[in-house]
């Protein structure tokens, strides 16, 4: 069998980084500032998923969009009340 060479990146230490500033910033989206936790955390995702780290860098670029967005539901809702 002919060994097929393969396109994916390996993963490396500055992309596991890059996603787990990514779900933090995905965590901090929730509480602080939504707009720049959330857009951070969404950049630091897809440079993680970028570098080799696939499923886990998307993963963190989805949870800082939902943490964004919960962010700003629950600021409206403190702010509203």
């Amino acid at each position: 069998m002919a060994d097929i060479p393969s396109t994916a990146r390996p993963r490396s230490n500055a992309a596991r980084v890059c996603t787990i500033l990514g779900f933090v910033f995905a965590v901090l989206a929730l509480f602080l500032s939504p707009l720049l936790f959330g857009v951070l955390g969404v950049i630091l995702g897809i440079v993680g998923a970028v570098l080799g780290d696939k499923p886990l860098g998307w993963y963190a670029a989805a949870a800082s969009v939902l943490g964004a967005i919960i962010g700003f539901v629950i600021a409206a809702a403190i702010l509203n009340s």
